[in-house]
């Protein structure tokens, strides 16, 4: 990136120092600092604060592994090599904040330097073309310090940098008031739940008798039944990776279970032909259908499919096998009894949900009427959440495409700071 724009260039090791995280173990996990760890990066520009775990800095911690303001933490080391290289910015961190030995921190030492500029600079493909540059063609497992140091990174003057940053910021403002607006409606439906299906507050719940059953006190007219009662359950195919043609130009969303986050799912690392579909075990669930994870590392985690898609044999999809007990009921369901469904997991080596295993989960089944109702005042939520969703998708795809422009200097600045303010369709 910095050798085709316009600006001119150095060393990055003459603008920062470094250093690497703080080494703990599960024995100083506790009240204390909070750690950004690897897991705590995924595809975020700033640390989510409130998510970070704490470790006892007693032995651990001195004051020179605390973040400031302005730092930026890289990915140093992980299993997954496109972890290799991602960052996060340190922005005004509301507590003492500590770093992973997985990790390493950069802080600027230069006067030339606007630290957020770098930060949007570092997620373009630099770092990735750095890595490979030192892999002699191929990715490498490792980022150091002497990487680091020898990076080459455009020096617009201080005021440009500012600029861009300023554009750029505005567009992550956007971003993160849409996903706490999320978060609110996500929560309001989690209550309504709750309300009604857990605490039984539902609405004339004062006139209803409570009856015993196996699960406990139960509102006169509910049933316990199996999960499989009110759903069937599929789960999809992996493609043949001998058969490029089931991939070169896929028009079919493939959805793989690491890529549910308990949301909605608008896009897929990967799509398949409609031959993939047709010549392998996949199946094409219909758009709203909701997916929970049966094995691996996002064991018990949920999506809702956009629109119609295939899955991985991972993902188990939840179908509905009459009307009231749709994608609203289901989500919530699986979400509120989320740790009892996986506390039931098999297996030593890998260990599972199987689809047995949730039809057999014993669970509530409240009148019809009042699971319509609920779909009812609830479906606003989720048409929200997605609404909202994509907005942040657009979002994030205009900035990426202004994010190389802007910090080669291949776009002109506009006079006034209006782009981010645009209406994005």
């Amino acid at each position: 990136m910095a050798a085709e724009g316009k600006w001119p260039t150095k060393r990055l090791g003459d603008l920062a120092e470094f250093r690497n995280g703080v080494n703990y173990n599960k024995s100083s996990f506790g009240v204390g600092v909070k750690v950004v760890g690897v897991s705590n990066f995924q595809d975020y520009t700033k640390p989510r604060y409130a998510d970070l775990d704490q470790i006892n800095p007693e032995g651990i911690v001195t004051e020179r592994n605390i973040l400031r303001d302005g730092d930026i933490v890289f990915v140093r080391s992980n299993g997954n090599r496109e972890l290799i290289g991602r960052s996060l910015f340190i922005e005004q961190p509301p507590e003492e904040i500590t770093h992973s030995a997985f990790t390493i921190r950069l802080r600027f030492t230069a006067p030339e330097v606007h630290p957020k500029f770098y930060a949007y600079s570092f997620r373009t493909p630099l770092i990735r073309q750095a890595l490979t540059a030192q892999g002699g063609g191929t990715n490498i497992n490792n980022l150091n310090q002497d990487i680091l140091n020898d990076l080459k990174v455009p020096v617009p003057p201080l005021q440009v940098q500012r600029r861009i940053a300023g554009i750029l910021s505005a567009y992550d403002e956007l971003i993160e008031n849409n996903q706490r607006r999320i978060k609110i409606l996500e929560e309001m439906a989690r209550s309504l739940y709750r309300e009604w299906f857990v605490l039984f507050r539902f609405p004339g719940h004062d006139k209803v008798k409570m009856v015993p059953s196996t699960l406990g006190p139960i509102p006169q007219g509910w049933d316990v039944t199996a999960f499989g009662e009110l759903y069937n359950t599929g789960s999809g195919g992996t493609q043949s990776r001998t058969r490029p043609d089931y991939f070169a130009d896929g028009t079919i969303d493939w959805v793989k279970s690491q890529e549910l986050r308990d949301g909605f799912i608008l896009t897929t690392e990967e799509r398949i032909t409609r031959r993939a579909l047709e010549e392998s075990s996949a199946k094409l669930f219909p758009g709203n259908t909701v997916l929970i994870a049966l094995y691996g590392a996002t064991i018990g985690q949920l999506g809702i499919l956009s629109r119609d898609a295939t899955t991985n044999q991972a993902c188990c999809a939840v179908l509905p096998k009459r009307v009231p007990f749709g994608r609203e009921f289901a989500f919530l369901s699986l979400l509120l009894n989320r740790k009892r469904i996986v506390g039931l997991r098999l297996g030593a080596a890998q260990q599972n949900i199987s689809q047995v295993l949730l039809r057999n989960f014993e669970c509530l089944k409240p009148a019809d009427q009042l699971v319509l109702r609920f779909s009812e005042q609830t479906a606003p939520f989720f048409d929200g959440i997605l609404n909202l969703q994509r907005q942040t998708e657009n979002l994030r795809r205009t900035r990426g495409l202004l994010l190389p422009r802007l910090l080669s200097g291949a776009i002109e600045l506009p006079d006034t700071d209006t782009l981010a303010t645009q209406e994005i369709a």
